[in-house]
């Protein structure tokens, strides 16, 4: 690693926590999820612990296993352009779906947010996992599409949109007045793209933005997902139960970047994990303790369902060892479907602990402890090539990112892994990505 390597940091921006009972909790608010203010105010909390990404994440059906704080809450798009009006160097990220969405409404609406922004906008790019195929009945749409067929459509959908968001060169729009030219017509051109799914003319009728074009994310681990992730994204999530898998996972998708004529600089990889911070690592466990003890033991197990192929756990006790349990095929996040049962099987899990330890967001790993203690985790996953960096998903907001930007991310700058200030204002700036060259510039130089 090299000795200057710096931690990158985002915040997994979620109503009242991560934690499926956090609502509950006496220091919740529990309407956070739709007041804008609240959400703004995590925001900047962010942004003063000096955050790469605040992200919102998303889905498109909801049902009686779904997560609290899914609910009820904000299009995120709708939500990351209030926050950037509330913010000045954070960057945003919002969720999008290539099966259940426009490219070129997409690309139009992303470009417009970075413009908003001043270039602070990341698309994480989604094929929208479903175990219960549902979404699909929310778009005219008789079923789920299987998982490679999403992964089709999302390779053409990535192409259109970057294309449209080419649309114009940089220097297209010249504004003179004196000379009647608003615009020079041979800077400005057509996607004219036909694919086996989409057909998009163009050109976009918005002009690239101070960062060039958003950041891809993505969270795909799976073979098609990784495929994906090393010819297009930016940044990756991850989740993975151990650091030796992580870093195992790390080299594998970081090998594959120079297939498609990449460095490994250009993709960062971000582990998700959620530290719960208390000034002894007993403090820190008793607040572990304190959420999980809001759990109702089978309303968790209706949020497991939705991720483990839709289950019936009505029929089975919590005594029950979950091996046992008939997990079918899932049209879902197969890489954390196949991680799950591989769980299941070695630690001989019962019914009643999958959620705490499949699911919840403090599970008993490192990360639950001091300041110091989460420190030292984070810079070993760092050191040890396991991660570019985290994506928090702090179990009760906003008291454990408050926590952790009063109490970890001073320790992190004093070991020089981790910024004292932003030295940019966008986000490709913040993340050390350079500004994408416009297609149609570059064609131009090559031909």
């Amino acid at each position: 690693m090299a000795e200057n390597k710096q931690l990158k940091l985002a915040l997994y921006l979620i109503g009242a926590g991560m934690h499926v009972a956090a609502w509950k909790h006496p220091l919740a608010q529990v309407d956070a999820s739709i007041d804008i203010k609240a959400l703004q105010k995590v925001a900047q909390l962010a942004e003063k612990g000096k955050f790469d990404i605040a992200f919102v994440a998303d889905s498109l059906a909801i049902n009686h296993e779904s997560h609290p704080h899914i609910l009820n809450r904000f299009d995120p798009l709708i939500q990351i352009t209030a926050l950037a009006a509330a913010t000045s160097k954070i960057g945003l990220g919002a969720t999008a779906s290539t099966t259940y969405s426009e490219p070129y409404i997409l690309a139009r609406q992303l470009m417009s947010i970075d413009h908003i922004s001043n270039g602070r906008v990341a698309w994480n790019l989604v094929t929208t996992a479903d175990a219960t195929g549902e979404t699909a009945l929310n778009f005219s749409r008789d079923q789920h599409w299987e998982h490679d067929h999403r992964y089709e459509r999302a390779e053409e959908f990535i192409d259109v949109v970057q294309s449209l968001w080419d649309s114009w060169e940089d220097d297209a729009f010249v504004y003179d007045r004196e000379n009647n030219i608003f615009y020079e017509q041979e800077k400005v051109h057509e996607t004219a793209f036909k694919g086996k799914y989409l057909s998009v003319k163009g050109p976009l009728n918005i002009a690239r933005s101070i960062q060039g074009q958003p950041v891809i994310v993505q969270a795909g681990a799976s073979k098609p997902g990784q495929q994906l992730a090393a010819r297009t994204a930016e940044v990756v999530f991850v989740h993975w139960d151990d650091i030796e898998k992580a870093k195992a996972h790390y080299r594998t998708l970081k090998a594959q970047l120079a297939s498609f004529g990449r460095t490994e600089e250009e993709l960062l990889v971000l582990q998700g994990i959620s530290p719960i911070v208390g000034d002894t690592e007993e403090e820190a466990i008793r607040q572990y303790n304190e959420l999980q003890s809001l759990v109702d033991p089978y309303e968790s197990l209706k949020f497991v369902s939705g991720y483990m192929g839709n289950v019936d756990f009505s029929k089975y006790s919590l005594d029950t060892p979950a091996i046992e349990v008939e997990f079918p095929t899932v049209n879902s996040i197969q890489s954390h479907f196949d991680e799950h049962l591989e769980i299941i099987k070695k630690e001989n899990l019962k019914v009643g602990e999958l959620y705490a330890r499949l699911f919840g967001p403090a599970r008993r790993d490192a990360f639950v402890g001091t300041a110091v203690q989460i420190a030292d985790e984070m810079e070993r996953w760092l050191k040890e090539g396991a991660a570019d960096g985290f994506m928090l998903q702090f179990p009760l907001l906003p008291r454990d990112l408050e926590n952790f930007v009063e109490k970890v991310v001073p320790i992190l700058q004093e070991r020089g892994i981790y910024r004292e200030d932003y030295t940019g204002t966008t986000l490709r700036e913040h993340l050390g990505l350079k500004k994408p060259q416009n297609r149609f510039t570059k064609s131009k130089v090559i031909h």
